[in-house]
């Protein structure tokens, strides 16, 4: 597991495919608005049959779950002031939790993602786009 953070704050936490821990594992805050765990569990394991209750939450910023699927993509990691940070390579089988700051990417295989994130959707007002490219990047 790897949390890249920036000026103190969790800008992404990062699970590998190879991740594998006993029982249940939430890598991420309370206050999180989305919450990420790894769960493994033996054989026979019984999850008590539940319901989730009706509780009123406010949500400020978008934070998003990317599973890859299939292909190696590349993010890129920007602060807030849009600059660049530092960049991480995902593989299949990997996730991502993008919580704060901003963030690109590359594809460097052909790729499938499946994106996980609060909704509902709010358009243009959701996101702030900006350019960079890999030459301002310094890297490849």
């Amino acid at each position: 597991m790897k949390t890249i953070t920036h000026d103190g704050a969790i800008m992404a936490i990062v699970i590998p495919s190879s991740y594998n821990k006993q029982g249940i594992e939430f890598f991420t805050p309370d206050d999180f608005s989305q919450q990420l765990a790894y769960m493994h569990h033996p054989k026979g394991k019984l999850i008590q049959p539940h319901v989730h209750n009706l509780i009123m939450r406010e949500v400020h910023f978008t934070q998003e779950v990317l599973v890859i699927r299939k292909g190696r993509v590349r993010v890129d990691f920007f602060s807030t002031a849009q600059e660049y940070l530092e960049s991480c390579v995902l593989e299949t089988g990997d996730v991502i939790l993008l919580a704060s700051g901003g963030h690109g990417f590359e594809m460097l295989e052909e790729t499938e993602m499946i994106e996980i994130k609060q909704g509902p959707f709010a358009g243009d007002k959701d996101k702030t786009r900006f350019d960079a490219t890999v030459s301002e990047l310094k890297i490849r």
